[in-house]
């Protein structure tokens, strides 16, 4: 079975965050998939987080290297219908390319993003609850 997989569950893996346990658990022996943004995503929020000193450079890249391994299939973004999930909720493109990657592939969407969870929901995907 496939799960849309967001930045905030892998980030949470990546990082060691309390949920860690439980992500695992949910998709373990699921195929993940998520949009093509997300190694981008990635980078970009461990670029924020050595900007604010949270960690460093190195450990950034090493995270990075870590995130690579995670087995994801990564499927392309539909510009024209995430483009109007974005502007039918006023949400970020980003956020609309996770919920038109569940809807184009009937999976679940895993997140611990709450307001990314009340969009999906709102546009009839399925949410995984962690």
């Amino acid at each position: 079975m496939e799960v849309v997989v967001d930045t905030s569950v892998i980030l949470a893996i990546l990082l060691n965050e309390p949920e860690k346990k439980r992500l695992i658990a949910l998709t373990k022996g699921r195929l993940l998939i998520a949009p093509q943004i997300l190694p981008w995503e990635i980078g970009n929020a461990l670029s924020a987080m050595f900007k604010k000193n949270r960690i460093s450079l190195s450990d950034a890249q090493k995270i990075f290297e870590i995130f690579q391994e995670i087995p994801i299939q990564y499927v392309p973004n539909h510009m024209a219908q995430s483009l109007s999930i974005s502007y039918s909720y006023q949400i970020y493109a980003y956020d609309a390319y996770f919920i038109d990657c569940a809807v184009r592939h009937a999976a679940p969407l895993l997140t611990l993003d709450k307001q990314l969870k009340k969009y999906a929901t709102q546009h009839g995907c399925s949410v995984m609850e962690v």
